[in-house]
């Protein structure tokens, strides 16, 4: 069997304010690329009450991304230059990387995703680069979405370079948060030129594996970036074939 990838969603308004749960289908076409079948999670008032159950029938996790991550959750205040941020998703979305990573579950993190997988493990973040003295280069990206913006310099020996193949990679960039402190546990698996973590990955588990830049953007044209979905899914096949021990 194919396995279930548990894709986590965005709460939008619309049609009279009615709320809504939404994923750009960008991710979820990835996924059906690389041979898993994606679940889309729920937002709202039902997903707050066991959301970690939701893991007993899924084979990976797929952090998204979206808004900011409410500061605190690593202990700040609201700075200058924070954007919006949603305190149910941030609730969901930490609970679940939580309950994934004490699950030896496959989670695969991008963007606002690195920045929860981070958090949740202990890290903190930037909350706003260029009021924060990390504005060398442009990470908020002018271009089309599938362009490779800027560069960055993989770390040798990480699961990341040897799924990607490669010491370096151009890649998409749509943020103005980032990981600061990488949690405990944790390993920065690329970096950018300014010194930004934009990579990192867990020294612990099976395959907990984030990148702030989209890959889902990027598949279509870059062979490297499709290599990332293979990898996630192949881990969570792995997971699904132990049936989810």
């Amino acid at each position: 069997m194919k396995p279930w990838i548990g894709v986590t969603a965005s709460l939008q308004t619309g049609n009279g304010d009615l709320p809504g749960t939404w994923v750009a289908t960008e991710y979820t076409d990835a996924i059906l690329a690389a041979g898993g079948v994606p679940v889309i999670l729920p937002l709202g008032e039902a997903a707050s009450q066991n959301p970690g159950q939701w893991l007993e029938r899924l084979n990976g996790l797929m952090l998204t991304g979206g808004v900011d991550v409410d500061p605190a959750y690593f202990g700040e205040d609201p700075a200058r230059g924070l954007g919006e941020v949603c305190p149910e998703r941030d609730a969901l979305e930490l609970a679940l990387v939580e309950a994934a990573l004490l699950r030896d579950l496959p989670v695969l993190a991008i963007c606002r995703g690195m920045q929860v997988m981070n958090v949740a493990a202990g890290g903190t973040l930037y909350q706003d680069l260029a009021t924060q003295g990390k504005n060398a280069l442009q990470h908020r990206q002018r271009a089309p979405r599938w362009h490779g913006s800027h560069r960055v310099e993989i770390v040798p020996g990480t699961r990341l370079a040897e799924i990607l193949g490669r010491s370096e990679a151009r890649v998409n960039s749509f943020h103005h948060q980032a990981v600061r402190d990488v949690a405990p546990g944790m390993r920065a698996a690329a970096k950018s030129s300014d010194g930004l973590v934009e990579a990192m990955e867990s020294r612990r588990h099976r395959f907990a594996v984030a990148v702030q830049w989209h890959p889902e953007h990027m598949w279509r044209k870059d062979p490297a970036q499709m290599r990332l979905f293979e990898a996630f899914v192949q881990a969570a096949a792995g997971r699904e074939s132990e049936g989810g021990e």
